[in-house]
């Protein structure tokens, strides 16, 4: 019976053997796999109530307040088609709706609008997103 020891890896560059892109894992149950890289979010922010500045971020270079609840998040690095899955939170404490306006407007902006409905107006509120894909 083989010995299982316990290990560090410790790396600053992960590639694949076949390809540098292509790095396989294996499921929990073991008879499934996927690539690494398909399953890792691309970009993700957190930003204020007023869609005025990024709290934290990765690959978000901005965000545009165009509006009471209309945002736009620009990334760092492009997207490879303007085809990726996006979704976001509410992470106030209040009655925010949360409405994506367009999930993927173009390879680098995802436009959302977020808000608590009142009649026509809408307000800000403090929001998570993230956008699943392949990069450029």
């Amino acid at each position: 019976r083989p010995r299982i020891m316990a290990s560090i890896l410790k790396v600053d560059d992960l590639r694949g053997n076949t390809a540098a892109g292509n790095i396989t894992i294996t499921s929990e149950g073991g008879s499934a796999t996927m690539q690494l890289q398909q399953g890792v979010a691309k970009q993700w922010a957190k930003t204020n109530s007023a869609g005025t500045s990024i709290e934290d971020s990765n690959n978000t270079s901005s965000l545009t307040d165009n509006g009471a609840g209309d945002q736009t998040i620009t990334m760092t690095n492009a997207m490879s088609n303007a085809l990726y899955a996006v979704s976001i939170a509410n992470q106030t404490q209040n009655s925010c709706e949360l409405f994506l306006r367009s999930s993927a407007t173009a390879t680098t902006t995802t436009v959302f609008r977020t808000g608590a409905y009142t009649d026509s107006a809408y307000s800000d509120c403090q929001i998570g997103s993230m956008a699943q894909g392949d990069l450029a």
